[in-house]
């Protein structure tokens, strides 16, 4: 899970300093204040891990990515010419980690079960990207690669306090070449030194954090009145979700069954998921079936109410075929995974919307999955706010914060909630002004009524 972020120079963002991310984590605010550009960031960090391409330090996608930003010019904070982006979070490994000496595997060099990576990133003038240093710290140590010089492809390699050194092998003490991508330490470090083996699980931790990280983006495909599976077993729901009914079919033929907490009965996803469209009163019945025997076609079968006929989800409201892709992807994902969620609520009444906070409590508590989400639901953060006074949520489970953007320039405002659930600190047209709209239309109700009388 991940549980801190900083950030300096991307997009809107001039600087973000120790945001701390929770269970769950909210970001709430106007309209292009910054809220999806932080979330872009740690796709453009999950597509740079996937790209085959490992001297390239960052991938900022193409149409066919998670997210397309262009160039390097272009995601830089006021587009600065040789200006640094600069970025550090840390995140908790699902296991300790142990270094052993290699000369001496009883004795334990380094322990912790979490980790803090950092990066400073520029250019060299004529849009390459050049990585000016990397920084990993774990177990009370930190362990970097350092440019030596404004010459490109010579790096070395530190370790801070000096209490633990590297050792060169004998030899010409060569230079590093650059490191791996935006994050990786360059092969030869194994060769030209005796004691740097471990830097390795440092690079698959982070590599394996990124694996464990999904996303679902605002706009959900429609529904259609059949779907094909061929027995693929997705490892998320799309971009669109367009691979839901995959993943429940997938699901099934797995026999997967989820945990919904001790001393309650385990579901089956398909089963968990017509629990709560159930629970939310979309509607009464969910069903995926065969459209024949033994056919790859399959149709979704739904009934709005115990007396209704069953119809397919391409007749009943556009709500249930958004949501669908949420429920499967929260509870699809393997436990300890982290959702980016682009606006969950869109097209659903504000009692549904209310009601995805429940959901979303219900997947971090039983499952340990991370929700970041964005949102610009005044009902979602209000069950939030209802839930941690009725003490079913905790501030420390929540993170909520509130994006706003002047002169360019996006600012994040940490929520701060009591344990009543009350905001302490509600920004200023947070979500419009109920008072200003009231007395409004209570003026405009007296001036027809004066018109009337005259």
């Amino acid at each position: 899970m991940l549980t801190k972020f900083s950030l300096r120079n991307f997009k809107s963002w001039e600087v973000i300093k120790n945001m701390r991310l929770a269970p769950i984590t909210g970001l709430f605010g106007t309209n292009s204040s910054g809220k999806t550009s932080l979330i872009q960031f740690f796709l453009m960090l999950k597509q740079t891990v996937d790209s085959p391409d490992r001297t390239q330090v960052l991938n900022l996608g193409d149409e066919r990515s998670l997210v397309s930003l262009g160039t390097f010019r272009d995601v830089m904070h006021q587009h600065i010419k040789s200006g640094q982006l600069i970025c550090k979070f840390s995140w908790t490994l699902p296991k300790k980690l142990k270094i052993r000496d290699p000369e001496q595997r009883s004795v334990m060099l380094f322990t912790g079960g979490e980790m803090e990576f950092a990066v400073e990133i520029t250019e060299n003038g004529s849009g390459r990207m050049i990585v000016n240093r990397l920084d990993y710290s774990f177990g009370g140590h930190t362990f970097g690669l350092k440019r030596k010089s404004e010459k490109e492809g010579k790096y070395e390699l530190s370790s801070r306090p000096d209490t633990f050194r590297f050792q060169r092998t004998r030899g010409r003490p060569w230079d590093l070449p650059a490191p791996v991508k935006c994050y990786g330490f360059p092969d030869q470090v194994k060769a030209y030194y005796q004691n740097a083996g471990f830097l390795a699980d440092f690079e698959l931790a982070f590599e394996q954090m990124f694996s464990r990280i999904y996303y679902l983006g605002p706009l959900r495909e429609y529904p259609k009145r059949q779907y094909t599976w061929a027995g693929a077993h997705p490892a998320d729901m799309g971009e669109r979700g367009e691979k839901a009914i995959d993943a429940l079919l997938a699901s099934r033929e797995r026999g997967e069954k989820i945990s919904r907490g001790k001393g309650r009965p385990r579901l089956t996803l398909e089963e968990y998921v017509a629990w709560w469209l159930h629970k939310l009163k979309l509607i009464d019945a969910f069903s995926v079936e065969a459209i024949t025997k033994d056919s790859n076609l399959y149709q979704v079968w739904v009934q709005k109410t115990v007396r209704s006929s069953r119809v397919l989800i391409t007749d009943v409201g556009f709500g249930v075929s958004q949501l669908l892709p949420v429920l499967v992807l929260c509870y699809y994902v393997p436990e300890g995974a982290t959702v980016l969620l682009e606006q969950p609520e869109l097209h659903l009444h504000p009692s549904v919307q209310s009601g995805l906070a429940d959901v979303f409590i219900d997947v971090a508590k039983n499952r340990k999955v991370q929700i970041i989400l964005e949102s610009h639901s005044e009902h979602l953060l209000r069950r939030f706010q209802r839930r941690i006074a009725e003490e079913r949520l905790s501030t420390d489970d929540t993170s909520l914060y509130f994006c706003d953007i002047s002169r360019g320039i996006s600012r994040l405002v940490p929520l701060e909630l009591d344990l009543f659930g009350n905001i302490q600190n509600w920004p200023e047209g947070f979500f419009g002004d109920d008072l200003d709209e009231m007395a409004a239309m209570t003026r405009a109700a007296m001036e027809r009524q004066k018109g009337q009388r005259a």
